[in-house]
């Protein structure tokens, strides 16, 4: 399957006429073939428009149709073989091994939700029988069950080129809703997308999907953006990226006549508490985990650790200079793109202005001219509760050490800090009273709470949540990752004594589809 510069509108390929873009190598800032055509607002309106088309037809296929086109999916990315892994190495110097590693993530992400679809929970069904003879009024027939909301904008998210964008989870478990998509390309990769588009265009004409299920626009600007979240046939937004660029599409979306919800992650600095008997006993084998979680993925982690919250002393010292010994020795790496990189350099810049915030280590010097060098900082509480600069997220290989005079001190610090996507406890027998102490703290900061580990790493898994209060994301109630992912994009309908035949076959007496239902009060299969 060879990259042509195009996009896919409706399952056909397409050739835009809105301008010239070229993706480029993350090592070196080279333009790399071929040219691609951008989009136009025709083409932003014919995507939409097969997506609103293709709706209906599209949610009321069999779930084993949509099943079998998730699979088909899966199974066509797996065929583009290395081709895919290469183009998106030289996009995004991620290395082929990280990125393989990526591709099965992408293809076990599209085949849990076949399982999903298969199990027939996410229908939600209930069932409240009629009562016709209670008094003072009847008791109608009442039976419910969840559809898709309508055609999904995703956005391409620029760390993860394979597993959070076009084929990723949001493309997944749209299209495991009964949703068509269509999706914005990433401009740090446009090879990479159109390869697993083109693969997707391959698996709904295999399947007999209907046209308009999946369309792939590329284009520069922020234009294609609005253009997308404003029109009227998109019901929803998936969106992995900068906490300004997810508020700009939130405001887009409110702004319409008929508003849309948006599904955006943002910003999580992911706190990583080490209480003291730990610290005490693991310090230095924590230190390590720690600072291979810092640097991981050049620090281009949602899940980052980018603060450590521990109680001042000799143990925290200790910790200190083994971490500050391990990151000395890390490698620099290259950043997704220039901008990054840029973006990475001002905030370790603006960390590092602050009189109070230390420099612990940095890692070895750059080669490439958007290599990141590794850093490690620290500071007393008392400042960084008082410069709020200190809590902004740095995305790249750097953490902030955060010394705190006492307990008291530590649980102020998580209870003024922003919403996360996770917070990490280290502890052991001797800490658990003060780790029961901040659970409810924990509980209502974060959306992944976890001992003992490192956050980066999410699992694809039923009960993985991958969201949290703002401004981690911009609907605390959801989750980008694992199954439960696909109830951003249903909504609920009741049924009232609507005659069997009419029901939908997930509500109706027989229960054709065999699934459990909860019937009057009780779970039924």
């Amino acid at each position: 399957m060879q990259i042509q510069g195009e996009m896919i509108i409706g399952g056909k390929a397409v050739r835009g006429e809105g301008g010239t873009l070229h993706a480029l190598a993350a090592a070196t800032g080279e333009k790399l073939e071929p040219v691609f055509g951008g989009a136009t607002h025709a083409d932003v309106d014919s995507a939409c428009t097969l997506a609103g088309n293709a709706f209906d037809s599209y949610r009321g296929l069999p779930d084993e149709s949509r099943a079998a086109f998730l699979e088909e999916i899966a199974r066509q990315i797996v065929e583009l073989g290395a081709a895919l892994t290469e183009r998106a190495h030289a996009e995004t110097g991620l290395p082929l091994a990280r990125l393989d590693g990526e591709r099965t993530r992408t293809v076990n992400q599209l085949n849990l939700f076949a399982k999903v679809l298969r199990a027939g929970r996410w229908h939600g069904a209930i069932v409240d029988t009629a009562q016709p003879e209670r008094k003072p009024l009847p008791h109608p027939d009442l039976r419910l069950r969840h559809i898709g909301l309508g055609p999904v904008a995703v956005f391409g998210a620029s760390n993860f080129p394979l597993a959070f964008s076009v084929a990723g989870g949001d493309t997944a478990s749209a299209l495991a809703a009964g949703c068509p998509v269509v999706v914005k390309a990433h401009s740090a990769h446009l090879g990479t997308s159109e390869l697993v588009a083109r693969a997707i265009a391959v698996a709904a004409r295999n399947t007999q999907m209907p046209e308009g299920v999946f369309s792939l626009l590329i284009g520069e600007g922020n234009w294609l953006g609005e253009a997308l979240v404003g029109h009227p046939e998109i019901q929803a937004v998936g969106f992995t990226g900068s906490r300004h660029g997810g508020l700009a599409l939130q405001r887009i979306a409110q702004a319409r006549s008929v508003p849309i919800p948006v599904y955006a992650e943002m910003s999580s600095i992911n706190p990583m508490v080490i209480l003291p008997a730990a610290l005490a006993a693991r310090g230095e084998q924590i230190a390590r985990g720690y600072v291979d979680s810092v640097v991981v993925g050049a620090g281009q982690f949602c899940t980052n650790p980018g603060i450590v919250l521990a109680l001042e002393g000799d143990a925290l010292d200790s910790f200190c200079s083994v971490a500050s010994g391990a990151l000395k020795a890390k490698a620099a790496t290259t950043m997704l793109t220039s901008g990054i990189h840029r973006a990475y350099c001002d905030g370790i810049d603006r960390l590092r202005r602050s009189p109070r915030v230390t420099q612990l280590a940095e890692g070895q010097a750059a080669s490439g001219p958007f290599d990141a060098v590794a850093r490690l900082l620290r500071v007393d509480a008392r400042t960084f509760l008082a410069e709020a600069d200190l809590a902004a997220e740095v995305f790249g290989p750097s953490s902030l050490i955060v010394a705190c005079r006492d307990f008291d001190e530590l649980r102020t610090v998580l209870r003024r800090i922003e919403g996360q996507l996770t917070v990490t406890v280290h502890l052991d027998d001797g800490d658990r009273a003060m780790g029961g102490t901040l659970m409810p703290t924990l509980e209502r900061k974060a959306g992944r709470v976890l001992f003992n580990g490192y956050p980066t790493g999410v699992e694809v898994a039923y009960a993985m949540v991958h969201g949290g209060p703002f401004p981690a994301t911009s609907d605390s109630r959801t989750t980008s990752v694992g199954a439960t992912s696909i109830e951003r994009f249903l909504r609920p309908v009741c049924y009232q004594d609507v005659p069997d035949a009419l029901l939908p076959e997930v509500l109706r007496a027989a229960n054709p589809l065999g699934v459990e239902r909860l019937v009057n009060g009780t779970p039924v299969r």
